[in-house]
């Protein structure tokens, strides 16, 4: 078997000698995000079981750094370098006109993954797609998950004052999902029929240690106060949980904890009951659209790309996790 090749300079060098070189850059917003990470070890998987004795696949992992200009300066680099496709996951959603403008002057099409641009961006060349979730379905899905909860469990509101004392650990400021999560999380919430009062929101930038730094400082000023703790994706819940494990308080004295990506060690948390739910985001199934659409774009072909909503999105579908089906997951 032919062995797929990383590299960490730029797309490479061409092969005379193979019949065919198919060369995939893959730009994420920075290298300390478990779940885009994750992802990225899928994608070259995948990519690596599409070769064939007359198809090699080069596969190339840089980082934006999370700054969107040095991003840029990365997938400028890729382009010279001779890739074919990129799958590009974006500092700043919201100014991805740069990259496109590179992307079709040189007539190299981009599956942007994750943060989505926004619709008038996607629409700039034919030749743009994007592989990611509906981040409205993940807070509304988290939402659920705890009212269930709640409902099942009336020893969470530890005070029995009637209402839910909770914090809110928020991602990345105005990024899509966070606003999102945030709003659709709470909203689904109180119209499940949860009385809440919120104690506090923190912005934590997707971050385990920052979720964390936060939680110990919200943790000595409500005391055992805060009964329920909600957050954008499971790295920040996992801050929480590390945060309590630190604390003086013992398991049955923590709040409630959910969380949105379904990371092994959220997975692991919930098997455990040190968190009580989170949402599943299938980044195998993502990973693996990348890598069929990388392959049929550099092909000429259209299967995949005519199931494609609009002729350019594919939306992935969450799932509800908590202790009932978690095993399920574990053995992704």
């Amino acid at each position: 078997m032919i062995l797929l090749i990383f590299t960490c300079s730029g797309c490479g060098n061409r092969h005379p000698e193979m019949k065919e070189a198919l060369h995939v850059g893959v730009v994420t917003y920075t290298q300390g995000d478990p779940f885009i990470n994750a992802m990225t070890d899928k994608l070259k998987e995948n990519l690596k079981s599409m070769e064939t004795e007359d198809m090699k696949i080069i596969v190339s992992v840089k980082n934006g750094k999370d700054d969107q200009q040095a991003q840029n300066e990365t997938v400028e680099e890729m382009i010279d370098a001779g890739c074919d496709v990129l799958c590009i996951n974006l500092v700043d959603r919201t100014v991805p006109s740069r990259i496109i403008k590179l992307a079709k002057q040189n007539h190299i099409p981009v599956i942007f993954f994750n943060r989505e641009p926004v619709r008038e961006d996607l629409l700039q060349w034919e030749e743009l797609y994007y592989v990611g979730c509906d981040a409205e379905q993940s807070g509304i899905m988290e939402g659920e998950i705890a009212a269930d909860y709640i409902k099942d469990h009336p020893e969470v509101d530890k005070n029995q004052d009637g209402k839910i004392q909770y914090v809110l650990l928020e991602g990345e400021a105005g990024h899509q999902d966070t606003i999102s999560r945030t709003d659709y999380s709470v909203k689904t919430l109180i119209e499940e029929g949860v009385q809440l009062e919120k104690l506090s929101y923190q912005f934590a930038d997707w971050n385990r240690g920052q979720a964390e730094n936060r939680m110990t400082r919200l943790i000595s000023q409500y005391e055992d106060g805060i009964e329920l703790v909600i957050s954008n994706n499971d790295e920040m819940a996992l801050g929480a949980v590390e945060a309590y494990r630190k604390s003086e308080y013992v398991p049955s004295k923590w709040p409630v904890i959910f969380g949105i990506d379904g990371l092994d060690s959220a997975l692991e948390a919930v098997k455990s009951g040190e968190m009580q739910g989170t949402v599943y985001n299938d980044k195998e199934e993502q990973a693996l659209e990348m890598a069929r659409l990388s392959l049929e774009i550099f092909r000429g072909e259209n299967v995949y790309r005519n199931q494609l909503k609009e002729g350019r999105y594919y939306v992935s579908q969450y799932q509800r996790v908590d202790s009932s089906n978690v095993d399920d997951f574990l053995k992704h």
